[in-house]
This record gives structure tokens, C-alpha cells and sequence, in this order.
């Protein structure tokens, strides 16, 4: 097993210019921090420090398993996605087990799934008769379908995408939870190889991903039709094309900079500050996911903030260690312009794309404002139905500044790292023998899907998320910095909306950067490079017994993660606190 420690602290650190091996010197500061665990940062192994390499398992555990070198190579590089997809089967296994449980139309599902019915076939949502949810299960897709546009306040994308899956299954709850439970599926895959890429370990990239696959607001988001797991899919997605991005520019750079006889890289100011980078089609690729992120929900917005700013210092990073004297400057010149187009403009032009079925709609919601109520003014030369669109744009800001009505289920988002106010989406009492009830049962049952997070992960989290600060403060490490940045995106806005209507299931965003920072806590709980065999044990049993009591946690909660009828008496003893009923 490989820790986060062992891996090669690749720091964004400004490499010293005078030679390879000189120490850098210390500043008062620098010195005063070090009782904090400050480390000063590295001057030495340029190529490392730009590129740093994958890490294997060591010589001792293929020879345990009688695998010769030569096998060994080929085997570490199968496992490098033999991995990853095993976990994310298992994944999906249990995302997609009795998927269409319950077969009922659960919580927000009932506008969701039926705004993506009326994409399909009208290009626009339509309003629905009340209390229609039954019908809805009774008919499925014979259910009959109105014209009249609805007003609805979130873009098309994320509704669009349960949409395919009614379109592959029908008009049911297996057909509607379908696309959530497969991006869910996926988003495991993807948290198993960044993590790899991050950390430079295959073991701890599956750990994450594995991390992900028992949590349970994960879970259950990616059992029920909202839009948040798909926000939460495309964010990862970027999140895991920028840090392609970063590897595949800084190698660029570091194959621009002097090799010397020795085979020493050297750093070069000349090169690190002029150096051109050429097309780099991961940051596109990222302004794609982050434009099809914000077209799913709004605060998508601030993540592609985050993300750009992050994307950009990185850049600063790879050029200061090359030896640019002034990075900043030199990533102001070469890299900021084209930083910018290729998110930016691609996000914004992938949102209004995202339109398209509205826009070619003639009886969409506010689609005639601009010839009807709004004809006139000074914007008469843009098109009617981007001047509409701008309209409906604005309309749906008001709404969500001004959304302060009160719910049973709403959260302060200061809980939610704690698992204050986890939300039911669905709550029956079967009498015994009825609905899987137990006929045996004493009393009646109880049968909930509950949005809850896995606690122990949760609140193991909550040390982890201070330990990657620490780390990011004091070692200088830009992994624990990018793991921070995908939480604080997710997270710190809902600060800023104290009076607005938020639920905790909107956490689900930055769940997958929670289970990365767990998984390299644990990788330090193993122990760093250099440990005592009797180190590495102790590590290896304090990290085994973190994860293991996870997965039971998991295993406990299940019944109330699915739906699954159980004795009232076993469900009071998982409501652990009084807010969690």
C-alpha cells in the first residue's frame, strides 16, 4: 500500500535559481511557522517536482505473491484501471439494485421527472394538474401530456438528462432514476482515477472512489431523479479535466526546459517566463463540463469561478518552478487570455445552447416576451429570443434572492458538515405483512429513503477537510489546495444565502472532494516514506479500522437509504438525533 505521504510532494513552489542542489534559504516567518509543521519549500528535482511520478506497490508485496518484476510492470498498469472499474462496479451494482424502489413519485421528483417528460416531447416544460402523481404511476408513458408552458426557475441540462433515461425506459421511476444512478455511477470511476492522478496512487484513488460508493446522500441522490447528482457529475468531470490539463502542460514545459550532461534538468527564466503552452484541449473540455454544470443549477457559476482562478495558479506554480522570476506576470502575458476563452466563453455558449429546445419552441414560458411585453427599447438590435431569454434569466434570479418560504426539511448550511438536517424524500408505515412489512412485526413498520450522509465518513471528513488545510498551508502541497478549492466552491456560497430556503442535500456537490481529503488523511495514517515496518502496521490497522467501521455504517443505514420496510423499532434506533426525524 502506497500513503499520500510517500507520493512526491510536487509543491507550486518557486525553485531556487542558483543550482539544483543549493538549499533555499529561510525567511524569519518561514522559521516562526515551522512549530506548525511548516516545511520549507523544495528547490531540488525539477523534472519530479513538474511531473511527478506514479508510485507502485514496493518489490516485498509482488514477491509475497511470487509475481516476477517483469509481471509486476504489467500488472501495475492494468491495475491502474482494473481498479478504478472494479470499485465502480460494485458501485453501480448497488446503485441499480431495485432502482424502481419505491415505485412512487419521491420528494422533488415530482417536478423534475415530469419537467423532463415535457422536454422530450414538447421542447419546453408544461404545467401539470395537481396531486397528478398517482396517474403518473398508474399510466407511465401513456400518462397524457398538456401544452401549456410552466414556469420553471433551474436550466434545461440536468432535466434534459433524466429525460434520456425516460426515454430509454418509460415514463416510471426506474426510467426517471435511471441517468442519475449511471452519472452516479460514473462519478465513482472518475473520483477513483483523479484521486490516482492526485495522490500518484492507484490504491489511493480507489480508496476515494471506494469512499464515495458508501456514502450515503451519494447514494441516494443517485437513486432519485433531482438535479444535484447531475451538477455534481459535471463539476467532477471538470475538476477531473483540469487536472489532466495540469499534467500534460507542465510536461510541455518541462520538455522546453536545458538538459545538462548529467541529465539534470535546470531551471531557465527565459523559458519558464516565454514558453507557450500550445492548445490545450483538457481546459476546453473542462469549460464544457463547467458551462453543462451551470446549466443544471445556477450555482454552478461559482465553481467555474473557483475552478478558473485554481486552473490559472496552477500555471503560476509550473512556471515559478521552471525559474521564472516573475511568474505572475509571465502567466498574465502567456496564459490568462487563453485561460479565459477556453472556459469562460465555451461555459456561457454551452448554457445557451443548453436552450435549444426552448428556443425553437414557439409556446415556451416567456419565449414571446421580447415581441410582446417587452417590444421596444434599447436592445431591439439583439434577437427576440435572446432578449427573452434574458428576461426569463432575470425573472428566475428574483425568485431564488427572494425564496424564503419555510420548509420542514430546510437546513442551515453551517450544519451540514455535521449532518444536522439530513431531508425524507419518502416516509410510509406498512402495517405487518403488508408492503414487505414483516408479518411478525409488533407494531407498524417504517419505510424511508432519508438523504443522510454515512456519518462516520461525515464526520471522519470533518478532520480530514482540517488536516488538507494544514497541509496546504504548511507544506506548500497543491493537492490538498485543489481538494480545498472543490469543497470551498461547493460549500461557501450557501453561506452567503442566510435567509434563503437551502436543504443539506445540495451538499452532494462537493461529497467527492470530501472522500478525496479522507482518503489522504488516510494515506498519512499509514505513514510517510521511510516508516518502520512497525509504523507502517499501526497505520495500516488504524486506517483498516476507519474504513471498515465506514462500510458498516453504510450497511447499518441501509434500510433507510433504499426504502426498505423495517420494525419501527429499528428505525427509531437509527434516528440518532432528535433532528434527523
Amino acid at each position: 500500500m502506497t500513503s499520500a505521504a510517500s507520493t512526491t510532494d510536487s509543491t507550486d513552489a518557486p525553485a531556487d535559481r542558483a543550482t539544483e542542489t543549493e538549499e533555499p534559504v529561510q525567511r524569519a516567518w518561514q522559521l516562526r511557522l515551522r512549530r506548525f509543521g511548516y516545511t520549507a519549500r523544495p528547490g531540488a528535482n525539477i523534472s519530479t517536482r513538474l511531473v511527478p511520478p506514479f508510485t507502485e506497490p514496493g518489490p516485498r508485496l509482488w514477491s509475497a505473491l511470487g509475481v516476477g518484476a517483469d509481471r509486476a510492470a504489467t500488472l501495475n498498469r492494468l491495475l491502474a484501471w482494473a481498479g478504478p472499474l472494479l470499485v465502480a462496479l460494485v458501485a453501480g451494482v448497488l446503485r441499480f439494485w431495485h432502482l424502481g424502489r419505491p415505485n412512487k413519485v419521491i420528494f422533488d421528483e415530482t417536478y423534475y421527472a415530469k419537467d423532463a417528460w415535457a422536454l422530450l416531447h414538447r421542447g419546453y416544460e408544461v404545467n401539470w394538474p395537481k396531486d397528478y402523481n398517482d396517474e403518473v404511476i398508474r399510466l407511465g408513458s401513456d400518462v397524457p401530456l398538456g401544452h401549456e408552458a410552466a414556469y420553471v426557475v433551474h436550466p434545461p441540462v440536468g432535466k434534459w438528462i433524466i429525460g434520456l433515461g425516460e426515454w430509454m425506459h418509460g415514463f416510471t421511476p426506474f426510467g426517471w432514476r435511471f441517468m442519475t444512478a449511471l452519472l452516479g455511477t460514473l462519478s465513482v470511476l472518475l473520483i477513483c482515477r483523479i484521486g490516482r492522478r492526485l495522490f500518484r496512487s492507484t490504491f489511493l484513488g480507489c480508496l476515494a472512489g471506494g469512499l464515495l460508493a458508501v456514502d450515503g446522500l451519494h447514494f441516494v441522490m443517485s437513486r432519485t431523479a433531482l438535479l444535484d447528482l447531475v451538477l455534481m457529475f459535471f463539476v467532477v468531470a471538470a475538476f477531473g479535466c483540469l487536472v489532466v490539463d495540469r499534467d500534460k502542460s507542465r510536461a510541455r514545459l518541462l520538455a522546453q526546459l536545458y538538459e545538462d550532461e548529467d541529465g539534470v534538468v535546470r531551471p531557465d527564466a527565459e523559458v519558464a517566463e516565454t514558453a507557450r503552452l500550445g492548445l490545450r484541449p483538457w481546459r476546453i473540455a473542462a469549460g464544457v463540463c463547467l458551462g453543462l454544470a451551470f446549466a443544471t443549477k445556477w450555482n454552478g457559476l461559482y465553481i467555474l469561478a473557483a475552478f478558473a482562478l485554481m486552473s490559472v495558479l496552477w500555471d503560476v506554480g509550473a512556471r515559478r518552478v521552471a525559474g521564472a522570476g516573475r511568474p505572475y506576470l509571465a502567466v498574465l502575458k502567456r496564459d490568462v487570455l487563453p485561460a479565459f476563452v477556453s472556459t469562460v466563453p465555451v461555459a456561457v455558449a454551452t448554457y445557451v445552447a443548453s436552450w435549444a429546445g426552448w428556443i425553437a419552441s414557439d409556446d415556451g414560458y416567456f419565449r414571446n416576451w421580447a415581441t410582446t411585453a417587452g417590444k421596444g427599447g434599447d436592445w431591439t438590435f439583439l434577437p427576440d429570443w435572446l432578449r427573452s431569454l434574458w428576461h426569463y434569466e432575470y425573472e428566475v434570479y428574483q425568485f431564488h434572492i427572494g425564496l424564503t418560504s419555510g420548509h420542514t426539511y430546510e437546513s442551515n448550511p453551517w450544519s451540514w458538515l455535521v449532518l444536522g438536517r439530513p431531508v425524507s424524500y419518502y416516509y410510509e408505515s406498512p402495517a405487518p405483512g403488508v408492503d414487505g412489512c414483516p408479518a411478525d412485526a409488533a407494531e407498524k413498520c417504517a419505510a424511508e429513503v432519508l438523504a443522510l450522509g454515512t456519518p462516520l465518513l461525515w464526520w471522519a471528513a470533518c478532520f480530514a477537510v482540517a488536516y488538507v488545510l494544514w497541509r496546504w498551508l504548511f507544506r506548500r502541497d497543491w493537492r490538498a489546495g485543489a481538494i480545498l478549492c472543490g469543497i470551498a466552491a461547493g460549500y461557501l456560497p450557501w453561506l452567503m444565502y442566510q435567509e434563503r430556503t437551502i436543504f443539506y442535500f445540495y451538499a452532494v456537490v462537493f461529497v467527492p472532494f470530501l472522500c478525496l481529503a479522507l482518503a489522504m488523511m488516510i494515506g498519512a495514517i499509514l505513514g510517510p516514506p521511510g516508516s518502520t515496518e512497525r509504523r507502517r502496521i499501526v497505520g495500516a490497522v488504524g486506517a483498516g479500522v476507519l474504513v471498515l467501521l465506514i462500510i458498516w455504517n453504510f450497511v447499518y443505514f441501509w434500510p433507510i437509504y433504499t426504502g426498505t420496510p423495517i420494525p419501527v423499532d429499528a428505525w427509531r434506533a437509527r434516528m440518532w438525533f432528535d433532528t434527523w426525524v
